[in-house]
This record gives C-alpha cells, sequence and structure tokens, in this order.
C-alpha cells in the first residue's frame, strides 16, 4: 500500500502556488488520515475518487510540477488529458468528473463505463481536490442542526432533544459532534464497528453502545439531565428503526446519512456485516441489491412512523428517499429534504460553506485565521461562536482546514485579510481558499440543493455550468465541474473552486473578483426564482449588474 502525505512548508516543489497547491490538496485527499480507502483512491461517499488509477494520479503529480504559470492542466474524469499554454490569469487546472449524456446517465451504464476504465466518480469534493475530511460536512451538519432548533423549537440549541440518525462514515460520521455542539443527544446507527471505533478515537463521538436497551438507557439519562452526548450504536438503521417503532419510541428528531445514494457500497443490508455484504455483492449483485431496497423501505417506513407521530423527519441529502421509491415506498418523498426545510434562507443571501486549508501543515496558521475572523466580524455571534467551538472541538485531518458558513461579502472579506495574512507573513506560507460544491449557486440537485425551488427551476442545470464558467474566467486557480455527487448518477450536476492566497497584490485581485462572483451567482439564481431575502439583497447593493426588475 502507497502512503500519500502532502508535503509541508513554504518550500516550493513546482513551478508556482497554483500548481504546488493542487499537488499538496490532491496528496491530502488521499492521506491515510483524510481518505476513506487510500489504497483504491477513494476519498468519501461511496466510491468518490480523487484521480482514476494510480497512473493518473502519478502523471497529474509530475504534470503540475513541470508546468509553468501561464499553462493550464486538463483531467478528465480523473485522467490527465493535456496541458495547453494559456495565461497567468487562467486556472491552473479544469477538471470535469463523470459527465454522461443525459440518456446514458444511469447507474447500470456508469459503473460498467467507470469498470472499463473510461470515466471516475468524482463525488464532490473528493475528485475535485478539496476535501478536509469530517469537518467538511461537520459545519454544514451543524448549521442544519441549529437552523432547525430555531425553526422547529424556537431554541438556540437542542439541549434536551434527542436525535436518531445512522452512519458514521466520512460524513456521517461527523453528527455525532454536530449535535453534541447544538447541546443535544443523539443515537447513532453504525453496522461496522470500526467506523465507531475511529470516530471515538478522533473524538466526533462520545460513548458507544452494543445494544439498543443500553444506548437508550445513556439517552435517558443525559436528556433528563440536560447533557450533550454522542451514542455510537452498533446495528442496522433498518432493524433499530423498526424495533424503535415496535416499542413506540419517538425520537424528537430522525434522520439518516449512510450512503444510500450508492447501492453497492454504501448501504449494508439486514442481516449482513460489511464483510458478509461484500461477498454477497460479489456472488450475486442483482439479489444483493434487492435486499438493500427492501432494508432501504423498511428504515424509510420506520422513518415515516416517527414523522406520522411528531418527529421532525428530514433527507439529509443522501437519496434515501430515491431510492426508498425506487424500492417501492410510495411516501418517502412526504418526508422533506433538509435544504428547503432548514438551509435554504442562508443559500438565499449567498451564504454556504466557505473553507480554507493551510498548505503550511502549521496548525497555528488556521488558529490565527480563526482569531483573525473572530476580531472583524465580532458582531456576527452565530459565526464567532462556531469558531470557538471549532478550535475546541474540531480535530484535522491532513493538512489543517477551516470551514465556516459565510455570505456574500463575508467571503470576499475573509479572503483579502488571509491573503494579507500571507503577505505580512503573520502566517507562514499560502492557503488554499475553496468550499463545498453543496452551495448557494452551484448545483442543481433536485434531492438535495435545489429540490422545490419556489419557480420549479429543481432540475435546470445551467447555474452550475454557469458558475464553473464564471469563477474560470475571474481568476480561479482551480475550477471543476462534476455529475452526481451528494445524490447519484443522473441525479446532480454541480461545480467547485480553489484559489490560493499567495500574499501577492494579483491574488488580491483575483479574491475581489471570484469571491464576488461565486456567492454572487448564488444570489442571482435564488432572486431569479422569487425569493425576496435575494432580492431584497440585490437592491441593498452588489458588485455586479443584474436586468432591470419592473
Amino acid at each position: 500500500m502507497r502512503e500519500i502525505k502532502a508535503p509541508r512548508g513554504s518550500t516550493l516543489t513546482a513551478r508556482g502556488w497554483g500548481q504546488e497547491a493542487a499537488m499538496r490538496l490532491l496528496m491530502n485527499n488521499l492521506d491515510p488520515a483524510v481518505a476513506k480507502d487510500p489504497e483504491n483512491l477513494i476519498v468519501y461517499g461511496g466510491k468518490g475518487k480523487a484521480a482514476r488509477n494510480w497512473e493518473s494520479f502519478d502523471e497529474i503529480i509530475s504534470m503540475l510540477k513541470e508546468m509553468y504559470n501561464d499553462e493550464t492542466l486538463l483531467v478528465q474524469s480523473g485522467k490527465p488529458v493535456g496541458v495547453f499554454k494559456t495565461s497567468k490569469d487562467s486556472p491552473r487546472v479544469l477538471i470535469v468528473n463523470a459527465q454522461i449524456v443525459p440518456r446514458w446517465a444511469t447507474d447500470d451504464i456508469f459503473w460498467d463505463l467507470e469498470k472499463r476504465g473510461l470515466t471516475m466518480f468524482g463525488q464532490m469534493t473528493a475528485g475535485s481536490w478539496i476535501y478536509i475530511g469530517t469537518q467538511g460536512v461537520l459545519q454544514g451538519t451543524y448549521e442544519t442542526l441549529s437552523a432547525l432548533a430555531r425553526k422547529e423549537f424556537s431554541a438556540d440549541t437542542l439541549r434536551g432533544k434527542w436525535v436518531l440518525t445512522a452512519g458514521l462514515g466520512e460524513m456521517g460520521g461527523a453528527q455525532p459532534l454536530a449535535v453534541t455542539m447544538n447541546d443535544g443527544v443523539a443515537i447513532i446507527v453504525e453496522v461496522d464497528r470500526e467506523k465507531i471505533e475511529r470516530r471515538l478515537r478522533d473524538k466526533y463521538l462520545d460513548t458507544y453502545a452494543e445494544t439498543l436497551d443500553q444506548g437508550l438507557k445513556m439517552k435517558d439519562e443525559a436528556v433528563s439531565e440536560g447533557k450533550a452526548l454522542s451514542i455510537g450504536l452498533l446495528g442496522n438503521a433498518a432493524t433499530i428503526y423498526s424495533e424503535l417503532v415496535k416499542r413506540n419510541i419517538v425520537p424528537d428528531i430522525v434522520t439518516d446519512q449512510t450512503a444510500a445514494h450508492d447501492l453497492n457500497v454504501g448501504y449494508i443490508p439486514e442481516g449482513f456485516t460489511v464483510k458478509s455484504a461484500a461477498e454477497m455483492l460479489a456472488k450475486n449483485p442483482e439479489e444483493y441489491r434487492k435486499l438493500v431496497y427492501a432494508s432501504i423501505v423498511k428504515e424509510v417506513n420506520a422513518m415515516l412512523y416517527f414523522k406520522d407521530h411528531g418527529s421532525r423527519v428530514f433527507d439529509y441529502g443522501n437519496n434515501l428517499r430515491g431510492r426508498a421509491s425506487e424500492g417501492g415506498n410510495t411516501r418517502s418523498f412526504e418526508i422533506q429534504g433538509y435544504v428547503p426545510a432548514y438551509i435554504r434562507d442562508l443559500f438565499t443571501i449567498g451564504s454556504g460553506p466557505f473553507r480554507w486549508v493551510a498548505l503550511s501543515g502549521d496548525p497555528q496558521d488556521i488558529y490565527k485565521i480563526d482569531q483573525a475572523i473572530i476580531e472583524k466580524f465580532y458582531y456576527d455571534e452565530h459565526l464567532v461562536k462556531w469558531l470557538k467551538l471549532a478550535r475546541e472541538k474540531v480535530h484535522f485531518q491532513g493538512l489543517p482546514a477551516r470551514i465556516c458558513y459565510a455570505e456574500y461579502g463575508q467571503r470576499e472579506a475573509i479572503g483579502l485579510m488571509i491573503n494579507q495574512m500571507v503577505r505580512k507573513k503573520i502566517i507562514s506560507a499560502p492557503v488554499a481558499i475553496g468550499r463545498d460544491h453543496h452551495d448557494t449557486g452551484s448545483v442543481a440537485s433536485p434531492y438535495r440543493e435545489t429540490e422545490s425551488m419556489l419557480d420549479g427551476s429543481d432540475a435546470i442545470a445551467d447555474w452550475p455550468i454557469l458558475n464553473a464558467l464564471l469563477n474560470a474566467i475571474s481568476g480561479a486557480t482551480w475550477v471543476s465541474v462534476h455529475h452526481g455527487g451528494g445524490t447519484g448518477i443522473g441525479n446532480s450536476i454541480h461545480s467547485g473552486f480553489v484559489l490560493v492566497a499567495d500574499g501577492t497584490d494579483e491574488a488580491d485581485e483575483r479574491i475581489k473578483k471570484v469571491l464576488n462572483a461565486d456567492p454572487g451567482i448564488g444570489v442571482i439564481r435564488h432572486a431569479d426564482a422569487g425569493y425576496q431575502a435575494s432580492k431584497k439583497l440585490l437592491r441593498k447593493g452588489v458588485k455586479f449588474k443584474i436586468p432591470f426588475e419592473k
């Protein structure tokens, strides 16, 4: 097994910081402390990969090291296909992953093409080289639960409430800490003991239970005392959820964050361990899928029971409802998605998951940026609270990084501040600034980010393409367009970018353009769909022009 770790420090091994940052973050995605299955280049989210194969990985690294500062590398579904002379202001890398002509965009066709070595599933930040470990989804889960507390319970926290959920993988593993950071209690069902042990080691999870009775006892004690506690419960989600129905135990909040979008490896059916499931899949894949569908339907039936009996139940964007519907459940879409339920108000004002990575590898660089943001945005109590909690509780994986929900205007201000800190040597090396693909104007995903848009434009995918094109001509260091992330093949188109703050005046100009354009198109997208908060922001003043609105 090859062990990949990104270089640290301020010494270049490439011809420029754009190429260096792309190389370091690609390597960081495959750091054993970061990736789900680095030996097979899988980063997270089922089979989300950083490169198509090891030969492609090696060639990408080699080309990045040799490229000049006016050249652009093209990556076609995880494989480098050429370097072109462009300009210093152009992206150093352009990435397109898993694009399939719509009529052919099915699981069966895609995974057959993938098996033949012709394409690659890049998930979201896996194939765009800006994954930052479980912290990446932690902050979004924290924001979702915080918004839920305000909307459903008219409270600032989840104190005295308990959450039932499932999945402690690369994404789901953030759930226990997100709940306890909101002062709640969580039981997280996980079939893989190793994942429970990993989350305990990384302090994302407080404790674990071998049996449901043991877990419920710990939950009851914590709720009655108003304490925050996360409990990993070894078991199968379909089994545990259904057993709670039999006992008429109704949680306050119910969701699921297994990788249900991937029927082959993302959801283990009842009666199987991870090992026996893999054996069954290899032996009889058709029968295996039937068993997966049956278990998903059983779990969703239980979730609908909880909903009917007062639980706040939501789909957390893993296509669980879609898979249940395919399996014959006719009510699965009565469960609302988390974006229209809780997060869309943030998207309408250009707010979403904004992140940065210290290329130095020095955690102190992240802590200094944290403090600078706290001092600059002292009046934003929610942002300040998050940054203080993150410093106290978040375990860095690979290169130190931070994420926060930042809105239009804030992103540009933070970016310029970071670049100035690099210029003044307050921090020890350049910083890579990016975001999740799951953002305000960068995705079309009718089962998640664009579910239930006011004007019915859920499936309109022009916006992520416009977002990628705009970021590219605005000066982003690399730009990516993916298909299928989050909800699976055929269900989403999305884009991402990374921008390097290297302390130069030229970086200032790129930051001003990219960090205005990227959230700005999100404001326009939601205003175009009829959201009043977006229109109000446009009237208040933005750094771009829009058609006159009568």
